[in-house]
């Protein structure tokens, strides 16, 4: 555990970082990669002043160029975002506030989660494609025409799609094809959609129904769901060994005691609603919670709280499922957090990493069991073999002056003592620098030594 953490002088002298420089794009071909004229007529139409541009780590070296294009065509004044708070697929309107940005233009990948402080634009990168070669993969993948297939793809190839179902769609006639859609009335580019219009029947089509879901919007035949398409991916083992790790961080979840809620972003809707629920839910449970923001997260950081038993991060659905191999404690989901939770969330083929659905109102939203007419369950762990109670809270908890929680469990008015961070904090034997007051002597204060170490001045020269 040391090694992640500690390390030679040497090693970090001779350590190599391995960096993807990419070459500044010619001049000439500025103007359609960053869609500078509509961005400009974007910014021109809505009389901005101030606008924020927020480049990836891999588009920052054209960032200046493109700042400076945007200025002489127009009057705004440009701010270039280059380091997010969070992920860089998240618009980072915190950083825009700072400045006093009248908009955002987001550049590059994109989880196009709703934003609502903020108009924004989004210019998604044009990466290449090799259609035909593409075309003779997806042959290969179906070999069956007649399969139901829904085509998903990254934000970065929307321009190339076009071209790809011209050489698909003869063949495939049951092949849905997504739209990009961007949520939210200040949200610009492919279009728009409400919130609350998950599904939408179109005007006099009794056979068909368009959703629309994780930023994209497509059409499907009425009475069937998601589950009746094919979506391009393969099961195999890495695939199943991925889906057992997560249940193995659900069934540590449901071990905790203390909870870390991390705030993983700042810019996506309703996450404040979400960290409400959570709360209700933890405490619903009995579990201690605590909140975090910290920006982008790593190791040392998460390694500095070691009285948190899980971490349960809220963010973006791109940004969700986060690896915490390297991790001293697991890193969960809003939806995983749920299942360990609440008795009437079960584990099945759905995984939700959008955390709006869960919310009430949701198209996944599932009500707290209400133990006032459920009995209390007792389980086994399946990690440690210990028994482990299921029951909820009916009451508030009573905080005493120990840092532990009296709380009434169930009407037989069973008492329990609940761990929190305050409780492991004083059993531990280093509890940070002591402040001692009332017991450090008061002494004169004396000048102290001046110049360098090598040679102070009242050491003289030899």
């Amino acid at each position: 555990m040391a090694d992640a953490f500690s390390s030679s002088s040497e090693t970090v002298i001779q350590r190599v970082v391995d960096v993807n420089l990419k070459e500044n794009t010619p001049a000439e071909q500025l103007f359609e990669l960053y869609q500078i004229r509509k961005t400009c007529a974007f910014i021109n139409e809505h009389n901005f002043g101030k606008v924020a541009l927020q480049f990836p780590d891999e588009l920052l070296v054209d960032s200046v160029a493109v700042a400076g294009e945007i200025e002489r065509n127009n009057r705004a004044k440009t701010f270039i975002l280059g380091d997010t708070s969070y992920g860089s697929c998240c618009v980072d309107e915190v950083a825009a506030e700072h400045v006093g940005a009248d908009c955002i233009v987001h550049y590059g990948s994109a989880c196009l989660s709703p934003s609502k402080r903020l108009p924004v634009m989004y210019v998604f990168e044009k990466r290449p494609l090799d259609v035909e070669m593409c075309t003779a993969s997806f042959r290969e993948l179906y070999p069956n025409t007649q399969t139901n297939i829904l085509l998903l793809y990254d934000v970065n190839y929307d321009h190339a799609i076009g071209n790809l179902l011209t050489h698909l769609l003869p063949e495939y006639p049951n092949l849905v094809a997504t739209e990009l859609v961007v949520e939210g009335e200040q949200c610009y580019s492919h279009g728009r959609i409400n919130r609350d219009n998950n599904i939408i029947s179109p005007p006099g089509d009794d056979n068909s129904q368009i959703i629309c879901q994780f930023g994209r919007q497509f059409s499907l035949k009425s009475g069937s769901s998601l589950t009746d398409y094919l979506k391009g991916r393969i099961e195999c083992v890495n695939v199943n060994r991925a889906l057992m790790k997560r249940y193995y961080a659900i069934e540590r979840a449901k071990d905790a005691n203390v909870v870390g809620i991390l705030v993983g972003t700042l810019g996506v809707a309703d996450y404040l609603a979400i960290l409400q629920q959570l709360k209700e839910t933890l405490h619903r449970a009995g579990k201690k919670s605590y909140t975090f923001a910290m920006g982008k997260l790593n190791v040392p950081k998460l390694a500095n709280f070691l009285e948190i038993d899980i971490f349960v991060l809220i963010a973006c659905p791109e940004n969700s499922l986060l690896d915490s191999s390297e991790f001293f404690k697991p890193v969960v989901t809003p939806f995983e957090m749920e299942v360990a939770c609440n008795r009437k969330r079960e584990w099945s083929e759905e995984y939700v990493t959008d955390f709006r659905h869960l919310l009430p109102g949701g198209r996944s939203h599932v009500p707290m069991a209400d133990q006032q007419k459920d009995d209390d369950e007792i389980d086994v762990s399946l990690i440690t073999g210990a028994l482990r109670s299921q029951n909820l809270l009916n009451s508030e908890p009573v905080e005493s002056s120990f840092g532990s929680s009296v709380v009434l469990r169930n009407q037989i008015l069973t008492v329990a003592n609940t761990n929190s961070a305050a409780s492991f904090l004083a059993g531990r034997s280093w509890q940070g620098l002591e402040q001692k007051l009332g017991e450090t002597p008061v002494v004169k204060a004396v000048e102290g030594r001046r110049g360098i170490a090598i040679a102070y001045e009242e050491e003289g020269t030899s």
